[in-house]
């Protein structure tokens, strides 16, 4: 397993995001919050001094060894400047953290004025850096009739394989690099609820992109060297499942990684979304045996 600097857990106190609510019961008064911010802060840093330092996991069956921080970098190019951005990078790269996460669709809130400026101001900073020290996960988008921008000639984004061709060519250029280690779908190309929609609507089923098609596309970059490794994000756990048996019975490469829901989700709600993607597994199971039965 490779090897990196060991970071004290301490140096990254200004990275993790905690809440008070989580931390404490007892309501806080206006006046007082401030101090008790701070003191809180100070307990925090305290507490992750005493524990262990960065560790570096493998990712799946890939050679890929990352951060157990990972930085996300959607803010580039919509709350954050070129340089604020560079600092950024810079900080977290010197404690330790190894994996930056980006996507074609950032910064967020998604617009056609500042989609790629995040690429952008990643790939500034990279020419400066070691790229083999560096490990760069992006994405692909989804299905979107909204979207359209992101694509030359298109009316509805699609993950077949030219959309995802187009898409790894262009966050190349922007990246200022030659491969991408993890290239991910963003989300899946049929329909599933997602981002606040919480239910299942049948009325918005649609025809979409075989899994072996996709993968199929991926298996091209692939062999040309343009991507290592492929993974998914907001996908079902059906979705998940689909994908990994069409690469073992096809032949095609597997996915490494699954981005699901936010840790800092609530339990309740972990609990809710579960069900809507058992739900999606269990739609498609039936709509698969009457196929076969008819």
């Amino acid at each position: 397993m490779a090897s990196s600097t060991s970071v004290p857990a301490a140096s990254l106190c200004s990275t993790r995001v905690l809440s008070l609510r989580t931390l404490t019961r007892r309501p806080l008064r206006t006046s007082s919050l401030t101090t008790k911010r701070s003191s809180l802060k100070t307990r925090i840093c305290a507490k992750l001094a005493d524990k262990t330092e960065l560790k570096y996991n493998k990712v799946g069956d890939s050679d890929l060894v990352i951060s157990e921080i990972t930085y996300g970098t959607m803010t580039f190019g919509e709350q954050n400047t070129e340089k604020e951005a560079h600092e950024i990078l810079s900080y977290a790269t010197e404690r330790g953290i190894n994996a930056l996460d980006t996507a074609e669709a950032y910064p967020i809130p998604m617009r056609k004025e500042t989609q790629g400026k995040t690429d952008l101001y990643i790939g500034s900073w990279l020419k400066s850096q070691p790229r083999d020290k560096v490990i760069l996960a992006t994405k692909v988008c989804g299905y979107s009739e909204r979207s359209s921008y992101l694509r030359d000639n298109a009316k509805v984004l699609r993950v077949d394989a030219a959309n995802i061709k187009e898409s790894v060519e262009k966050s190349l250029k922007r990246l200022g690099t030659d491969y991408i280690d993890l290239l991910q779908i963003h989300w899946p190309d049929r329909y599933v609820p997602l981002f606040g929609e919480f239910f299942y609507d049948f009325s918005k089923w649609r025809p979409s992109v075989p899994f072996v098609e996709q993968l199929k596309a991926f298996q091209e970059l692939i062999d040309e060297g343009k991507v290592r490794y492929i993974g998914v994000s907001n996908e079902t756990s059906y979705g998940v499942m689909e994908f990994i048996y069409a690469s073992k019975v096809e032949g095609l490469p597997k996915i490494v990684r699954y981005i699901g829901v936010s840790n800092e989700t609530s339990y309740g709600v972990m609990e809710f979304i579960y069900a809507q993607k058992l739900r999606d597994f269990r739609r498609l199971s039936v709509s698969k045996q009457l196929q076969s039965a008819s």
